[in-house]
């Protein structure tokens, strides 16, 4: 019988890396990068961060999709959604003709189109329990790039559902990974999850595990978190286990506060010994989020400098936080591409706040008028050669004429 499922690629990245590099790769960006992450050109001293732009999961979705595109030159070729969060590379994968399935308002995806004759690739994300058995039912071809960051996440789900506690998880409820990593508890009978946005949200919980006054009734309760928990979520009955999860790409220290947190409440509600019985954490934060926002420490440590780029998706989450970040110490700007820093008027055009539904904002007059540190940092999928594009184009806005080391 003829394979029809593909999780570790075909082989073919000797072939598709020479393209990818040159697609991807920026000279500058390289050369600071070899010189301490550091480099003064002009009266701009740049500072890189220490990690930044593609982590592996990335890498890996990318190539994927460059390999299934040589393996299946004449086949149909559909994604899933986004692959990463990125407008350049999302573009790049159409223009190989590639083209993507995207969601309704809902989040639920339409394959009544797909054949078997289709080849579908399954983003960094991952996709739903249910959208991966609608797929294996249509028999097509099927290419799954999800991160392993996110399956460890998955199994840690899971195994909170056989167990019968309810998965407490750390996200945006409408975001694909978090949608994905919910749906596991799906995998055991009575399996529930509940997602909460930030410790505000988590605080209505621990209200109820706590057994003290509650914030919401239970109708307000119920209704509140309607979209984001089981169906038929009942918080007098499924908060008494609980077992803390978290989207990969969330702020690290808000998703241990926030599993903190709940440990307290079921202490505060039922003593430590219940406590140890009936809740579960384990940092699931994948080691790429970590290191880049570890990196962003590190840099503010050494002194923050006076304006912050950081470059990525503005529904790319790991983008938005390393951003949220940055501002707690500096002026920060988070822009989704070199485009949006305009070389006639010297404006830049960003988002100014976290959650991709905020409009962008223009500045003017961002850049000090003497000489600065701008510091860079790019979120996990955002490539080389876009960074090293908003930096030329903020050295000749400066009247910095870069000149590349032989």
């Amino acid at each position: 019988m003829e394979e029809t499922y593909f999780r570790r690629g075909f082989g073919l990245k000797s072939q598709v890396q020479p393209l990818i590099d040159l697609e991807y790769h920026s000279a500058l960006v390289e050369e600071i990068r070899s010189e301490g992450n550091r480099k003064v050109l002009g009266d701009v001293t740049v500072r890189l961060a220490k990690e930044f732009g593609f982590c592996y999961g990335v890498d890996r979705a990318i190539d994927y999709a460059y390999e299934t595109r040589h393996k299946f030159p004449e086949k149909r070729i559909r994604l899933v959604g986004e692959i990463i969060h990125n407008p350049h590379v999302n573009q790049r994968i159409r223009d190989m003709g590639m083209d993507f399935i995207l969601p309704d308002s809902s989040g639920a995806f339409d394959f009544s189109e797909l054949t078997e004759q289709d080849v579908v690739i399954l983003p960094a994300f991952g996709v739903t329990v249910q959208d991966l058995g609608a797929l294996r039912e249509v028999g097509c071809v099927l290419v799954d790039t999800t991160c392993g960051s996110v399956l460890l996440v998955w199994k840690r789900v899971e195994s909170y559902a056989r167990d019968g506690f309810t998965a407490l998880i750390h996200g945006k409820h409408y975001h694909e990974e978090s949608r994905a990593t919910a749906s596991q508890v799906l995998n055991h009978e009575g399996g529930r999850y509940i997602i909460v946005r930030d410790m505000p949200e988590a605080d209505l919980i621990c209200d109820y595990i706590a057994k003290r006054q509650k914030r919401l009734s239970r109708d307000a309760f119920i209704e509140h978190f309607r979209a984001k928990a089981t169906e038929g979520f009942d918080p007098d009955l499924h908060l008494q286990k609980i077992g803390v999860a978290n989207q990969t790409t969330m702020l690290a220290n808000e998703s241990l506060a926030i599993g903190a947190r709940v440990r307290e409440a079921m202490v505060e509600g039922s003593g430590e010994d219940y406590a140890e019985s009936n809740f579960r954490s384990f940092d699931t934060i994948c080691s790429a989020t970590q290191e880049r926002q570890d990196a962003i420490e590190t840099m503010m440590a050494e002194g923050p400098p006076e304006v912050m780029i950081v470059m990525g998706g503005y529904n790319s989450s790991n983008t938005d936080h390393l951003a949220h970040l940055c501002r707690t110490f500096t002026t920060t700007y988070h822009i989704e591409d070199a485009a949006c820093i305009d070389l006639e008027n010297g404006t830049i055009r960003h988002k100014p706040d976290i959650g991709s539904d905020t409009p962008e904002e223009m500045a003017a007059d961002w850049m000090p008028e003497g000489p600065f540190d701008l510091g860079i940092t790019a979120g996990a999928s955002t490539p080389n050669n876009k960074i090293g594009e908003a930096l030329l184009r903020i050295l000749e806005i400066r009247g910095v004429e870069y000149q590349p080391t032989e």
